[in-house]
């Protein structure tokens, strides 16, 4: 009877341990001051590092992009018309109105303006086909824009277009 007192008397007087607190606290702010070491110093993608770039190859090696360094006397932008696609009732907006650019090697700018109506009717059935919530999303330009410039490359034939400028997107 004497044991069961003690233990009872044991574990109503213990407080709980600090110990888990401070070594959390201690690791949170080991890893934020790493964390800001290693974006300053540039070890991670866009520090304020003090070393820049002086030779735009290196700066292209460093994030993996290439970059076309053609002059830009040799491309020309083909307007493609304004689109007007009706959403459905499911849609928060009735309508989006939709305009591009084509950027294309001027060469090429003749046979890819007499390809509009067949790129028009591309983007038009893309856009159509598309669930209206996904064009609510934040990020769905992008993909909008990737997509629509593989399916424009493909009608117009390899290396004709270059890149695809999206300069109206609205949701009304």
């Amino acid at each position: 009877m004497a044991d069961t007192t003690a233990d009872e008397a044991d574990t109503g007087d213990k407080k709980p341990s600090k110990l888990p607190l401070i070594i959390g606290i201690v690791l949170a702010l080991a890893g934020g001051g790493g964390g800001f070491f290693a974006v300053s110093s540039g070890m991670l993608g866009g520090g304020g590092g003090e070393e820049q770039h002086t030779d735009s190859k290196t700066a292209e090696e460093d994030l993996g992009v290439t970059v076309d360094n053609a002059p830009l006397a040799d491309i020309t932008f083909v307007e493609v018309p304004k689109l007007l696609i009706s959403l459905g009732p499911s849609a928060k907006a009735d309508h989006l109105q939709f305009r591009a650019s084509l950027e294309v090697p001027k060469q090429y700018a003749a046979e890819v303006e007499g390809l509009l109506p067949r790129v028009q009717d591309v983007m038009n059935s893309y856009l159509r086909a598309l669930d209206p919530a996904s064009l609510e999303k934040p990020g769905a330009l992008v993909k909008l824009r990737s997509q629509m410039l593989r399916r424009v490359s493909m009608v117009a034939g390899k290396d004709r277009i270059k890149d695809l400028l999206v300069l109206e997107f609205v949701l009304n």
